[in-house]
C-alpha cells in the first residue's frame, strides 16, 4: 500500500505531516524501536492462557509492517465494525444521497437497552450527522443500528469489499441478546485489513479525500482511550488538537470476551497504523485485565515508536 498525495490543508494527513516535518528520528533509533518485545511477551501470555490474539502495526510512511501476528485471521471485533458503516454514511452524505440534518427516529422495537446514550436521551429522533457522532464518539449501539438501517447492510458489505477488506464483514446489528437465528457476532475482521483502513483514512484514500476527512473527524471524537489510548495521556473528551503534536484516531470494540481496537498514532518522529484483537474467556476480572494490559503495553510501545 502506497502513500497517497498530500490532501488539502487541515486534513489529518496534512496535520501529521506538519507535526513531524524537520524532526526525523535517526535510522538507528528507529530500528531499535521496532522490536515491540514487551507487546510480543504480553500477547504470548494471553495466547498461553487460551486467548486468540491478532495484531498488525505498520509504519505510515513506508506501509511496512513492524509488528504482525495472525493478522490474516478474522476474529469478532464488536463495535469496531461501525467504521465501515460510518464510511458508507459519509459517502452517502458527500454524494447528496443523504441529508446530514435528516431526522431518524429512535426505534421502539429492537432497541438495545444495555448500553449507549440515546436510550437515556429525551429526543425521540436525531439528525444523521449527530447519530454518526454518537456512534463514533461513544459507540452508541442504537445510533449505529439506525445508521446501518439507513444505508442498508448490503451496501455496507459491498463497501467493505470495495475497500479491499474481503475477510472482514458486518454480520448483524447490535442486540441485547443473540438467539439461535441471529448471527453470532456484530462483525468480524482481520487486524491487517483494519490497520490498513485506518492508514488509508489519514492518507485521504478511503473513497475520496472528503469522505476520509469526514470519517476521521468523527473518529477523532472517540472517548474510549482505555485500551491502547491509555498510554497517550490524552484527554478522552478533547484530544483532536494535542499541544504536544500527537495525532490519535481510534475505534474500539467490546463484547463479552472480545476486545478490539484499530487506529493511527502519529508523533514528531513517526506514525503508525495499528489494529489488535483479543478473544478470551471472560471468566473473571483477572482474565479481562490481562487482555486490557496487553493493549496498554502495545500503546506504550507505539508511543515510543512515534516519539
Amino acid at each position: 500500500m502506497g502513500i497517497s498525495p498530500e490532501p488539502p490543508d487541515g486534513s489529518p494527513a496534512a496535520l501529521r505531516s506538519s507535526q513531524r516535518r524537520g524532526r526525523r528520528v535517526p535510522r538507528r533509533a528507529a530500528v531499535g524501536r521496532r522490536s515491540f518485545g514487551s507487546t510480543n511477551r504480553a500477547l504470548e501470555e494471553l495466547a498461553a492462557s487460551g486467548a486468540q490474539v491478532s495484531v498488525h502495526v505498520a509504519d505510515l510512511d513506508t506501509a511496512e509492517p513492524v509488528l504482525a501476528g495472525d493478522d490474516h485471521v478474522p476474529l469478532p471485533i464488536a463495535g469496531l465494525g461501525v467504521v465501515p458503516v460510518l464510511v458508507e454514511v459519509a459517502a452517502a452524505l458527500e454524494s447528496g444521497e443523504l441529508d446530514a440534518l435528516r431526522l431518524v427516529d429512535r426505534p421502539d422495537a429492537g432497541m438495545v437497552t444495555g448500553s449507549g446514550l440515546w436510550r437515556s436521551l429525551r429526543a425521540p429522533a436525531l439528525p444523521v450527522s449527530d447519530l454518526a457522532v454518537m456512534a463514533a464518539a461513544t459507540g452508541d449501539p442504537n445510533a449505529a443500528n439506525a445508521l446501518l438501517d439507513l444505508v442498508g447492510h448490503e451496501r455496507v458489505q459491498a463497501r467493505i469489499v470495495s475497500l479491499g477488506m474481503p475477510r472482514s464483514a458486518v454480520l448483524d446489528r447490535f442486540r441485547d441478546t443473540r438467539g439461535p437465528d441471529d448471527a453470532p457476532h456484530v462483525a468480524v475482521g482481520t487486524t491487517r485489513e483494519f490497520a490498513r483502513q485506518f492508514a488509508s483514512l489519514v492518507n485521504a484514500s478511503v473513497v475520496d479525500a472528503a469522505v476520509s476527512s469526514q470519517v476521521s473527524e468523527w473518529l477523532s471524537l472517540n472517548q474510549d482511550l482505555s485500551l491502547v489510548g491509555a498510554a497517550t495521556g490524552l484527554d478522552p473528551f478533547a484530544h483532536d488538537h494535542d499541544s504536544h503534536g500527537l495525532l490519535f484516531i481510534n475505534k474500539t470494540g467490546r463484547d463479552r470476551g472480545v476486545r478490539a481496537e484499530a487506529g493511527v498514532l502519529a508523533g514528531p518522529r513517526a506514525g503508525v497504523a495499528y489494529a489488535m484483537t483479543a478473544c478470551f474467556d471472560d471468566l473473571s476480572i483477572s482474565h479481562r485485565l490481562r487482555a486490557h494490559d496487553a493493549f496498554r503495553v502495545l500503546g506504550v510501545e507505539l508511543m515510543e515508536y512515534a516519539h
